[in-house]
């Protein structure tokens, strides 16, 4: 994902916002950096979007 691009677009927070990823008011997920996306779940069964960055 490039920064800025929007992830997820969502009514209510069905996937909760991870590394370099933000919110916004009507709780789409969009890149805060340049990286891969990746799905993950957590506890409570809550699936996290992040993204992680290439580092050289």
């Amino acid at each position: 994902a490039i920064s800025g691009n929007i992830i997820v677009r969502q009514r209510g927070t069905e996937y909760h916002p991870g590394k370099n990823v933000g919110v916004g008011r009507d709780f789409t997920l969009f890149a805060l950096s340049d990286g891969v996306v990746e799905f993950r779940k957590r506890k409570n069964n809550r699936t996290y979007v992040s993204v992680t960055t290439a580092e050289a």
